[in-house]
C-alpha cells in the first residue's frame, strides 16, 4: 500500500467479517431451516445492517421521506423477528424462543440507551445489571445448543453474541453517533 492510500481498519475488517458470516448464516437458514428461522435470520440481520447505517451514515440520512423509509423498514423486521418468536412457540421450539425474548429485550435495552442518554445516566448501574443478566442468558442459551448437539445453532447465536457486544463497545466507546437515531 503506497503512502497517503487507505485500506480498512482492523474494527471495520472485523465488521466486514461479522456481516459476512451472519448473511452466510441467513442463507443457511434460508434454505436448511424452519419458515420461522428464516424469517428471524433475515429479520434480524436486516435490522443490524439498519442500525448500521443509522449510526454510521446518519448525517446522510436526513431527509425526512428517507428517515420515514428506514422506519417502515425497521417497523416491518421488528414485526418478522416477533411473528418468527410466535412461530417458535408453535414450533414447540422453546430454546429458539426464549432465544428470541431474551434478544427482543437486549434490543429494547439498546434503544432506550441510544435514545435517553442523559436518563440512562442516572440508572446505568440498573441497566448494566439487565444487560448483564440478558447476555447471561443468551449465553446460557449456547449452552443449551451445545449440550443438546445443535453446532449450528450454538455457532449463530454466539456470533451474534459477538456482534452484539461489538455494537456495545461501540456504544459506549462513542464509536457509534447516535445522531440519527435521537433526531426522530
Amino acid at each position: 500500500m503506497r503512502s497517503g492510500e487507505r485500506g480498512l481498519s482492523p474494527v471495520s475488517a472485523f465488521t466486514a467479517v461479522l456481516f459476512a458470516l451472519l448473511a452466510a448464516n441467513t442463507a443457511y437458514f434460508a434454505i436448511a431451516g424452519t419458515l420461522s428461522k428464516a424469517i428471524d435470520a433475515a429479520a434480524w440481520l436486516l435490522l443490524l445492517v439498519l442500525f448500521e447505517a443509522e449510526t454510521r451514515f446518519g448525517a446522510r440520512l436526513q431527509r425526512a421521506s428517507l428517515r420515514r423509509v428506514v422506519r417502515m423498514i425497521r417497523l416491518a423486521a421488528g414485526a418478522a423477528v416477533v411473528a418468527a418468536t410466535v412461530g417458535y412457540v408453535f414450533e414447540n421450539n422453546a430454546l429458539d424462543a426464549l432465544n428470541s425474548v431474551l434478544w427482543i429485550a437486549v434490543v429494547v435495552l439498546l434503544e432506550i440507551e441510544v435514545r435517553y442518554r442523559d436518563a440512562v445516566q442516572r440508572v446505568r448501574l440498573m441497566l448494566s445489571s439487565v444487560a448483564a443478566c440478558l447476555y447471561g442468558g443468551l449465553a446460557l442459551v449456547v449452552v443449551m445448543w451445545v449440550v443438546r448437539r445443535q453446532w449450528f445453532d450454538a455457532y449463530d447465536a454466539l456470533l451474534w453474541l459477538v456482534a452484539f457486544a461489538a455494537i456495545e463497545v461501540d456504544l459506549v466507546s462513542g464509536k457509534h453517533s447516535v445522531n440519527a437515531l435521537t433526531s426522530r
